[in-house]
């Protein structure tokens, strides 16, 4: 079949409306962004190379290391800046023509606090260090290199558009070795050249270093960093001056392979037992000292964690989030193009069907990194294959985002998917053929984040389809002296679809004729909290936070809105407690059936709820939290209990439970509900090559058990063999299997 017409006249007049935008992208890259502020100018460290041989053992004999230079004299980040730190923490760096090298001497008084062996897992929980590096100076992306007291590695890339949590997803090649000492542990780090990517014509980078004080509960950071951002954050770097360019690396090319095989059963759709395998490869490659390329042929993600089930007690999906490891790496250019409710690109879409049954993918390539010293770009492109009556189609994603002045950005992108349905489905069902999206998101902000102003336009491109098919927001915040206030507002049109994103209230149920309609929308938000950092006593911080969330019909007639008041109480020993008193007033346009009787009629619905959360002290080796939900539920009511417990034999066990119960009472008629959700997990690592990880799952709302068990040995660095053992049952009217399947997978990794 032909592809849907994409000419010049079709593109204009697709971007119709974003002709104002447009000339402000132009603005912004005639913009030229402050190479070192005046902040930084109070942070350098000079360093300076060796010509021996640095021996990694956690033993700092090699003569370098007593003229190399020195970062010391921490500044506490948390829970609070006020003082110094309990524990200080010094660094020195030097370089030779293949790695840059540093060593941590880390002031410890007790024994350290690990919560886990295994790879990835950061310094949240564990007492360690991270080196924060920016190689092209220039505040718009870098890199995180993480150590553990255990000598766990961690690593993964920054941006100005980095969440709080970091995925580490991206992966590369380093070395280190940790010691431990009376009263302090060494660390020391080798960190390959070619793993960075930086201008071997420029002398200065931007740098940091973090430390995670488990043992004191505090965090600190060698630059002095605002409670605001995050410790990572790449505004606040310091400056490493080289004596002279650094040394020029190799292009870094890394070719990983793969084979599987497995063996399945499905119950289900009653198919017996059936063997096979497959093959494919992950290949990376450097484009410039600042642009990456990555291609997956035939990826296989069988090794991937299952999805941690939650209960949903909303009208509307909930948003789970991506763990493949392909569109995890420098994905926040593409998945931060909306906000948390309407999100133009959500790779999950990626290799599903419309009812959620996973599609082969066959190829896939993506460019990503700076063209200049202030201009991301992303571009993607994703083949899959067909799967019975399910055609091949083809996703693509183009995304470039300039900074400008200090902390202002400006984003634009383009999506596009094309099925390669017949002709005849074509016209039986045109919306099918294609769905495109495109949009522009300025960003103002001024250099020490406390203003921050935002306007974004997104439209959708469907066939047959020219109205109510946009998407606009705006939103504002203001810090002043720890208040922070925030303020959006938004406009979905019925119309607007995201064939490869996530929008979470447009689709509503009808539970009555068991259909689902699309309702435009227009939402406000606001929110005023304050923050509270105490001098002494047992609570470190507090935050009081009163939020308002209004929706209207596209027709501006009344929808839905909440308040709530909220109390978030930080003790010193890392415990916490969290207080929600909320008040909501819905009109609910279609039947919803959240009882097992008949659904609740469409109407107007006012209920109140509390609901308590206390989590204990976290680096114990016993450890739990809690929670409790009270209040009215529609024109019922709502009980919930929930508890997490956690214990540790540290550093090589961890046991955990979840389990929540939520009652129902619904007026007799429309019946009550129960759901139950329980999840043990268990997790063992021998050490730091080879773990073990058992999770159970028990979720009576998706009427699902499941049973993943997961073996990983790497043998090698970045070099690891899966054995991944997967069970699935249905739990209502009887436990009863749905399938099961044995895998294996074993990768390699080469540095061509």
């Amino acid at each position: 079949m032909k592809y849907p017409n994409l000419s010049l006249p079709f593109l204009l007049k697709s971007y119709r409306k974003l002709n104002f935008l447009s000339a402000l992208l132009l603005f912004g890259f005639y913009t030229q962004a402050q190479n070192i502020s005046e902040f930084q100018k109070g942070f350098q460290l000079n360093i300076q190379p060796t010509s021996s041989t640095i021996v990694l053992d956690g033993i700092l004999d090699e003569s370098v290391w007593k003229t190399a230079t020195l970062a010391q004299d921490f500044t506490k980040k948390y829970p609070n800046n006020i003082g110094a730190p309990k524990q200080q923490t010094e660094v020195l760096m030097t370089f030779d023509d293949k790695n840059i090298y540093f060593a941590f001497k880390v002031y410890a008084k007790e024994e350290q606090i690990i919560k886990s062996l295994k790879r990835d897992v950061g310094y949240e929980g564990s007492d360690g260090v991270a080196v924060i590096l920016d190689p092209l100076g220039q505040k718009t992306n870098g890199f995180i290199f993480v150590l553990t007291s255990k000598n766990v590695q961690s690593e993964d890339q920054l941006s100005t558009n980095t969440e709080d949590k970091l995925s580490y997803s991206w992966d590369t090649k380093w070395n280190s070795a940790t010691k431990m000492y009376t009263g302090y542990w060494i660390g020391e780090i080798a960190i390959p050249l070619k793993s960075l990517r930086y201008n071997d014509k420029q002398n200065f980078w931007g740098i940091n270093f973090l430390r995670a004080d488990l043992q004191s509960n505090e965090y600190s950071c060698w630059t002095k960093v605002p409670p605001i951002f995050k410790s990572y954050d790449l505004g606040y770097m310091g400056i490493l001056n080289w004596p002279s360019a650094p040394p020029k690396s190799s292009v870094n090319k890394i070719l990983l392979p793969y084979i599987t095989g497995n063996s399945t059963t499905d119950d289900e759709n009653k198919k017996t037992l059936k063997s096979n395998g497959n093959i494919g490869f992950d290949a990376k490659m450097a484009l410039s000292s600042a642009l990456n390329l990555d291609v997956t042929v035939n990826p296989d993600f069988s090794q991937v964690e299952v999805d941690q089930l939650v209960t949903n007690l909303t009208r509307f999906s909930i948003f789970l989030p991506e763990k493949r490891t392909f569109f995890l790496e420098n994905g926040d250019l593409f998945s931060n193009l909306g906000n948390y409710f309407v999100s133009p690109f959500y790779s999950r879409t990626i290799g599903l069907d419309k009812n959620g049954n996973t599609i082969p993918i066959l190829l896939g390539a993506r460019i990503s990194g700076n063209i200049n010293s202030s201009t991301r770009i992303g571009m993607m492109d994703i083949q899959t294959g067909a799967k019975g009556s399910y055609s091949p189609e083809n996703f693509s994603a183009f995304t470039i985002q300039k900074r400008f002045w200090q902390r202002s950005l400006l984003k634009t992108y383009f999506l596009d998917r094309e099925n390669f349905i017949s002709a005849a489905d074509v016209k039986k069902n045109p919306m099918d053929q294609y769905g495109r999206n495109a949009g522009m998101t300025l960003t103002f902000a001024n250099t020490e984040g406390t203003k921050e102003a935002e306007i974004s336009y997104h439209q959708s491109i469907k066939p047959n389809i020219n109205n109510k098919d946009a998407f606009f927001e705006a939103n504002f915040s203001r810090t002043i002296n720890n208040w922070r206030l925030f303020g959006q507002m938004g406009n979905v049109g019925k119309n607007y679809y995201t064939d490869m994103g996530y929008v979470q209230r447009i689709d509503n149920y009808d539970a009555l004729r068991d259909t689902t309609i699309r309702v435009g929308y227009k939402d406000v938000y606001a929110s005023i909290s304050k923050k509270i950092f105490l001098k002494t006593g047992k609570i470190g911080r507090m935050e009081f936070s009163f939020e308002e969330f209004l929706v209207l019909n596209a027709d501006n007639t009344f929808s839905e809105n909440q308040n709530a008041f909220k109390i978030n109480t930080e003790y010193r020993n890392s415990s916490g407690l969290k207080l929600t008193f909320s008040n909501s007033n819905l009109n609910l346009l279609y039947p919803t059936k959240p009882g097992n009787g008949i659904p609740l009629p469409s109407g107007t619905y006012k209920y109140n709820q509390f609901n308590l959360m206390y989590y204990s002290d976290m680096r114990k080796l016993f450890s739990w939290n809690s929670m409790l939900t009270l209040g009215e539920y529609y024109n019922g009511s709502i009980t919930g209990i929930g508890a997490s417990i956690i214990w540790r034999n540290q550093p090589h066990l961890t046991l955990s439970l979840n389990a929540e119960v939520d009652k129902i009472q619904l007026p007799k008629v429309y019946g009550n509900n129960n759901l139950i959700l329980i999840a043990p997990k268990l997790e063992y690592n021998f050490n730091t090559k080879l773990f073990w990880t058992t999770f159970i799952q028990f979720n009576t709302q998706q009427n699902n058990f499941n049973i993943n068990s997961r073996l990983q040995y790497r043998y090698k660095p970045m070099s690891d063999f899966f054995l991944v053992y997967t069970d699935n049952y249905f739990t209502d009217p009887v436990i009863k299997n749905k399938n099961r399947a044995l895998i294996f997978k074993f990768n390699y990794w080469f540095n061509l």
